[in-house]
């Protein structure tokens, strides 16, 4: 009986270390990557994510893992390019126009005025995403797929008839854009990533800003402003990429597994933005906020200020930035 017992005690052994030996090659097998991003999770950039993380996992049969991480809560906004590009993220999204001052090409779609609907967004999309892919590969990252914002409106406290009732106002920039917006209508202005435009808010740090009704219901604008006018100055996107040495290091169906999935969330993503674009109006509404068009004294004011920033952008961008908008006026 001893004989059997000690027999029998290997043999459990030999399976328990051959299951946990499966398990380690198992566990071994599945690359897990990290996606920061800066928007909050109830955000439709951030719910597309989440979304193409699942598909990717999905497409490549648990290979591949990616974790998304919300709210600028594993690098902030403006680092998460970097990030991506030294490797210490393998995947990132961002708003594309806060690199404006690595290259006038990732500012191309807050050309004011430019393109204001979605049909033409895509239609400058296209004419410039040659040029964006190259910007980013000289770079080290791969573009895999951009997303819209709703057109940007202002946010404000009070009433504005013109852009002199603009003066003074603290002002919350983003990108290059609308830094130097406040400088030309005579604003104070402060740089302010979404994730903390809450708190700068809340505390007055900032009593405007250019932005979707996204950006504003995410930050609970209501709180402390009281006017939104539908300015619709420009579409600005979000590019989601990878590291490219990361992207290279995968096998060949992983790859194609990403871009299968890159391809359905850029298309969702267009989709769900054009749709909620009315949404997000009506909930400020409903929170009591004032949601008009501009009057005429005003738009003209902005676009004035805009033609500046136009001529501004050209200048920066030369030949090559007359290039892609000539392309786009074709098409």
């Amino acid at each position: 009986m001893k004989r059997i017992d000690f027999i029998r005690g290997l043999l459990v052994a030999g399976v328990a270390a051959t299951s946990l030996s499966f398990a380690a090659t198992g566990a071994l097998a599945q690359t897990k990557w990290n996606l920061p991003a800066a928007y909050p999770g109830d955000n439709p950039h951030t719910e597309n994510l989440v979304t193409f993380a699942k598909d990717v996992e999905a497409g490549t049969g648990g290979k591949l893992s990616v974790t998304v991480h919300a709210n600028a809560s594993l690098f902030k906004a403006p680092e998460i390019k970097r990030a991506v590009q030294t490797g210490q993220a393998q995947m990132g999204e961002v708003l594309m126009s806060i690199h404006e001052n690595e290259d006038p090409v990732f500012g191309i779609d807050v050309v004011p005025f430019l393109a204001t609907s979605f049909a033409d967004s895509k239609k400058l999309y296209a004419a410039s995403k040659a040029a964006v892919e190259k910007k980013l590969d000289s770079q080290g990252i791969k573009l895999l797929f951009m997303v819209p914002w709703a057109p940007q409106g202002v946010y404000a406290k009070k009433d504005l008839n013109s852009t002199d009732d603009m003066k003074g106002l603290k002002w919350r920039a983003y990108n290059v854009g609308t830094t130097r917006l406040g400088e030309i209508l005579g604003m104070q202005s402060v740089t302010i990533q979404a994730a903390e435009l809450p708190q700068a808010l809340a505390t007055g740090v900032v009593n405007s800003f250019m932005s979707s009704g996204g950006t504003g219901y995410d930050s609970k604008a209501w709180e402390t402003l009281s006017h939104f006018y539908d300015v619709q100055a420009w579409i600005p996107k979000n590019a989601t990429f990878v590291n490219k040495a990361a992207f290279a290091a995968l096998d060949k169906a992983t790859q194609d597994a990403i871009l299968k999935a890159s391809a359905d969330a850029e298309a969702r993503g267009w989709k769900l933005w054009e749709e909620k674009t009315n949404w997000y109006l009506d909930q400020l509404k409903s929170k009591g906020m004032k949601v008009q068009k501009p009057s005429e004294a005003l738009a003209s004011g902005f676009k004035k200020a805009g033609d500046t920033l136009t001529a501004d952008w050209l200048k920066k961008a030369g030949a090559d930035g007359q290039a892609i908008i000539d392309a786009y006026k074709k098409m």
